[in-house]
C-alpha cells in the first residue's frame, strides 16, 4: 500500500514538472539537450522539440527563460573556435519554434533575438562565424541561416488574407512587399547544399528545407501584395508611387538574374510578370503626379508673385527705414501707401 502511494506521488511530481517547465536551469538544460554537438549532422529530435515547445504553454517567465537560454547558447557556440553544429541546431530549432510555438513563446523569442535599438546587441550577428574546427559547409549555413532568420523576424505577423491587405494603408503595404522581397532575395543567396553521399548531413538539409518554406511563403505573400497594389494605383501619392516602383524593380530582378544550378531559381515567372505590369503602370502614376505637382507649383508661384507687395515698415515713432513687410494682397498694400 505504501509503495503504491509513493508511485502515485512520484508520478504526480513528474507530470507537474513536464507540464510547467519554467526555471532558468530547466531552460538551459532543455536547450543543451536539443542542440548537443553529437551527433553533429542530425537536427534536433522531435522529442527535444516537444520539450522546447512546452515552455510556451507555461508562464511568460518560462518563455523568457527559454529565449535567454538560446541567446546564451548561440553566444557560446560562436565564441572561440566556433561550433557550427551547435549554432546551426540552435537556428533550426528557433525557426521551428517561431513557426509552431505559442504566441507567448514567439513574443519572447522576438524580444530576445531582435537587434536592441539602444545597445546594438544582436544575437544573430553571425556573418563572421569562425570556421575553427567546424566544416566550411556547416559554418556557411550558420551565417546564411542567421541572416535569413533576422529577415524573417522583421516580417509582419500576418498572412495573404484579402481582408487584411485591403485594410492596410499604401505605405504599409509597400513596406510589407519590400520585407517579403528581401526574404526571397536572401534565400537565393544561400550557400550550396551538401552533396548527397552515403551519409548525408541531415542537419544542413533540414536548414535547406526550412529556407525553402520561407521562400515559398514569401513568394505567396509577394503575389498577394502585388495584386492588391495593382488595384489601388490611382490612390497613390507621388512619394508612394516612387517607392513602389523601386520595390517592384527588386522583385523583378529576382526573376531575371541567372542563378547557379544549386541555388533556387528565384520567384515564379508569373509573379515576376505581374510585378512588371504593376511597375509599368506605377511609373505612369509617377509621371502623372509629377505633372500635376508642377502645375500646382507654377500656379501658386504665379499668383503669389502678383499679389505680394513689399513695403518698408516704420522704425518706431520717429519714422525712417526699416525691415520690409510682406502683404498677401495688393488691396492692403494700396491702403498702406495711402496712409503713408
Amino acid at each position: 500500500m505504501g509503495g503504491l502511494k509513493l508511485r502515485r506521488l512520484a508520478s504526480s511530481l513528474l507530470s507537474q514538472g513536464l507540464a510547467s517547465p519554467g526555471s532558468a536551469a530547466d531552460a538551459h538544460q532543455a536547450v543543451a539537450r536539443a542542440t548537443a554537438h553529437h551527433p553533429s549532422t542530425a537536427p534536433p529530435s522531435a522529442h527535444h522539440m516537444d520539450a522546447l515547445l512546452a515552455f510556451g504553454r507555461g508562464s511568460r517567465l518560462s518563455a523568457a527563460a527559454l529565449a535567454a537560454a538560446f541567446v546564451d547558447r548561440l553566444h557560446a557556440a560562436a565564441s572561440g573556435q566556433g561550433d557550427a553544429a551547435v549554432a546551426l541546431k540552435c537556428l533550426v530549432a528557433l525557426r521551428v519554434l517561431l513557426a509552431r510555438g505559442a504566441f507567448i513563446l514567439r513574443d519572447q523569442l522576438l524580444a530576445a533575438l531582435l537587434r536592441h535599438p539602444a545597445s546594438g546587441r544582436n544575437p544573430l550577428a553571425l556573418a563572421a562565424f569562425p570556421l575553427g574546427r567546424s566544416s566550411f559547409a556547416a559554418a556557411s549555413w550558420v551565417r546564411f541561416s542567421a541572416r535569413l532568420l533576422e529577415l524573417v523576424l522583421l516580417l509582419p505577423d500576418a498572412s495573404a488574407d484579402a481582408e487584411y491587405l485591403v485594410a492596410l494603408p499604401n505605405p504599409h503595404l509597400t513596406a510589407e512587399l519590400a520585407a517579403f522581397a528581401a526574404v526571397a532575395d536572401a534565400v537565393r543567396q544561400a550557400p550550396p547544399p551538401p552533396s548527397s553521399g552515403p551519409q548525408p548531413n541531415a542537419l544542413i538539409w533540414e536548414a535547406v528545407r526550412l529556407a525553402e518554406e520561407d521562400r515559398v511563403a514569401a513568394e505567396r505573400n509577394i503575389a498577394a501584395r502585388v495584386k492588391e497594389m495593382g488595384e489601388r494605383l490611382d490612390t497613390l501619392s507621388l512619394a508612394d508611387a516612387v517607392e513602389l516602383v523601386c520595390v517592384l524593380r527588386r522583385v523583378e530582378d529576382q526573376g531575371s538574374a541567372p542563378a547557379p544550378e544549386w541555388k533556387w531559381a528565384g520567384l515564379d515567372e508569373g509573379v515576376v510578370c505581374a510585378a512588371r505590369r504593376v511597375r509599368e503602370r506605377a511609373e505612369g502614376v509617377v509621371l502623372r503626379r509629377t505633372v500635376e505637382e508642377r502645375r500646382l507649383v507654377r500656379r501658386d508661384s504665379g499668383g503669389s508673385a502678383s499679389a505680394r507687395v513689399l513695403v518698408p515698415s516704420r522704425a518706431g515713432r520717429g519714422g525712417g527705414g526699416g525691415d520690409a513687410v510682406r502683404f498677401g494682397s495688393t488691396r492692403w498694400a494700396g491702403t498702406v501707401s495711402a496712409w503713408r
